[in-house]
């Protein structure tokens, strides 16, 4: 068969045409890769979770510089990054130093705890665990909330790395932050210690290893089909939903404002004048 001109140029024009829309689909389908093909993650992607050592996982936390946040999500990324998750070398990718900023409340303003920011950033990142990603951050944070931290059972020092002494000496005492903000987690610790905010290194590489550890519980129990939702720790404290009852989101009672939050409400507020 033969063409004339016209055809011929017709034909190339449509073969370029479709070489042209398959380098735009590539570019899209790839769009997680820069120019040079290296792997960058995007906003809204997400990465799949594969059960981890507790007691691994906070070892490497209490080991790690740079903070409370980075701490857990350092941890948290790197040991990810050795398991048999599908996305393994994506979270070897992850620059976890960008997670320093969180330490001691957000550059030492003593606002949401490191340990609490990191526990949202790394969530966020990862692909749906069975309907729990939100359950794991709700019960994270009333385990904060309401247990006597840092961790400080003997098994628990040595797997970690630490000793006796330093519990005795550093440490002092456990306590009860009853907020999700470093400063009341630092306040009430130093008032049951007798120590001082300048004084809180173990004690918070310690609160930093056993966040890290109760984590991946909470991840590896939500990967394994258990409902977090449908447990009390993952809810408001019930003098929190009680306060919710005039101060909801939908409705108010009377001249009351309404309310987003699922923390601790009497941590601060301690009446309807406060």
């Amino acid at each position: 068969m033969t063409i004339n001109r016209r055809q011929a140029l017709t034909q190339i024009i449509g073969i370029s045409t479709a070489a042209a829309g398959a380098t735009l689909m590539g570019t899209s389908a790839f769009a997680a890769t820069d120019e040079a093909g290296n792997y960058k993650l995007e906003l809204g992607e997400k990465l799949k979770y594969f059960p981890l050592d507790a007691m691994a996982t906070a070892k490497v936390a209490y080991e790690t510089g740079g903070g409370c946040m980075h701490q857990v999500f350092h941890s948290m990324v790197h040991m990810l990054s050795l398991s048999d998750s599908a996305d393994a070398a994506k979270f070897a990718s992850i620059p976890t130093a960008l997670a320093g900023y969180g330490a001691a409340g957000i550059a030492g303003q003593g606002t949401v705890c490191g340990n609490n920011n990191a526990t949202g950033m790394l969530v966020n990142i990862l692909g749906d665990i069975n309907g729990q990603n939100s359950a794991v951050i709700g019960s994270l944070f009333r385990y904060y909330e309401n247990t006597e931290l840092p961790l400080s059972s003997d098994e628990f020092v040595a797997g970690i790395g630490s000793t006796a002494e330093k519990t005795k000496d550093e440490v002092v005492t456990s306590s009860v932050a009853n907020s999700i903000l470093c400063h009341s987690s630092i306040s009430n610790w130093s008032r049951a210690s007798g120590r001082t905010f300048a004084q809180k290194g173990e004690r918070c590489k310690r609160l930093s290893a056993s966040i890290a550890y109760h984590l991946v519980e909470l991840l590896n129990r939500a990967y394994a089909g258990e409902d977090l939702s449908a447990l009390p720790e993952s809810k408001p404290s019930e003098e929190a939903q009680a306060c919710k009852s005039c101060h909801g989101v939908d409705a108010t009672m009377g001249s009351g404002a309404s309310v987003k939050a699922d923390m601790e409400c009497t941590t601060c507020h301690t009446g309807h004048f406060n």
